[in-house]
C-alpha cells in the first residue's frame, strides 16, 4: 500500500511539472498569434498604433496636489508669495488673481501659466518659481523579493540594482520573467518582461533598464515553489 501511495505522489508531481511547462511554452505563441491578428486587421492595427509607449527617461517633474513652491516677482515684490500650496483639486490661490489650475504642469509650464494670469494686472511680469516641497521619486518592488515595499529613487538605478535594494531574489523567485510596470498617463500603463537570469548568466547588462520614478517591479514565483506544497515531505520518504 505504501509503495502504491509513493508512486501516486511521484505521478502527481510529474504531471504538475509537465502542465506548468506546457503552459509557459504556449505563452509566446499566444502573444505571436495576437500580434499577427492585429496586424492583419487594419482597424486593430490602427488602435494598436494609438497605444502609448514608454516615455523618455529624462522627463520633467510635474506638479501634484500637496506640492508647495515659492513665487517671486523681480519688479513687483509686493506680489511675492512663499510656500504656495497646491490644493487637492490641483488649483492654487494667488494674490491678486485668484485660483489658477497648475496640476500636471512642469516648472517652465507653471511659470508661463502664472505669467499669463498676472499679465492681466501687470505689464510683462518677470517671475521665478522654486519648488519647496514635492513628491520624492520612488519605485515599488513586489513579489518574490527579500523586502517588498516602496523605495526612494536616488540617482540612476537599474532593474537589477532595484532588486538588490529590495533585498534580492528569494528561493521562490522566477529570475527569467521579472515584470516592470510603468504608468504612461492617467489611463494607460505598460509592462515589459526581463530575463534577469539570462542577463546575469551572460554577464551582459546592456539590456538592464533604468528605473523611472513611479515604476513597479514584480518578481513572480518559480515553478518549483508552485508545486512544492504537493511534494511529499522528508518524513514520507524515510518511511520507505
Amino acid at each position: 500500500m505504501r509503495n502504491t501511495t509513493f508512486v501516486v505522489y511521484i505521478m502527481l508531481v510529474l504531471l504538475a511539472v509537465s502542465t506548468l511547462g506546457a503552459a509557459q511554452a504556449s505563452q509566446p505563441n499566444q502573444v505571436a498569434a495576437s500580434t499577427t491578428s492585429s496586424t492583419s486587421n487594419p482597424i486593430a492595427a490602427s488602435a494598436a498604433n494609438k497605444v502609448p509607449t514608454f516615455q523618455a527617461r529624462d522627463q520633467r517633474y510635474r506638479i501634484e496636489p500637496g506640492d508647495t513652491f515659492d513665487l517671486n516677482f523681480d519688479l513687483s515684490p509686493e506680489f511675492n508669495q512663499l510656500a504656495v500650496a497646491v490644493q487637492p483639486d490641483g488649483f492654487v490661490n494667488l494674490r491678486g488673481v485668484g485660483d489658477v489650475k497648475v496640476q500636471g504642469q512642469t516648472v517652465p509650464e507653471l511659470t508661463q501659466t502664472i505669467r499669463q494670469a498676472y499679465g492681466k494686472i501687470l505689464n510683462n511680469p518677470i517671475i521665478s518659481i522654486v519648488l519647496k516641497d514635492f513628491q520624492k521619486p520612488y519605485f515599488v518592488a513586489d513579489g518574490q523579493v527579500g523586502k517588498p515595499g516602496k523605495y526612494d529613487l536616488r540617482g540612476d538605478v537599474t532593474l537589477t540594482e532595484a532588486i538588490a535594494i529590495a533585498g534580492g531574489f528569494t528561493d521562490a523567485s522566477k529570475h527569467s520573467q521579472v515584470l516592470l510596470f510603468r504608468r504612461l498617463n492617467d489611463e494607460w500603463a505598460s509592462a515589459q518582461i526581463f530575463n534577469v537570469k539570462q542577463m546575469e548568466k551572460k554577464g551582459d547588462l546592456h539590456e538592464d533598464p533604468f528605473i523611472h520614478p513611479g515604476d513597479m517591479l514584480f518578481v513572480p514565483k518559480n515553478a518549483y515553489s508552485k508545486i512544492k506544497p504537493i511534494i511529499p515531505s522528508a518524513g514520507i520518504f524515510k518511511s520507505y
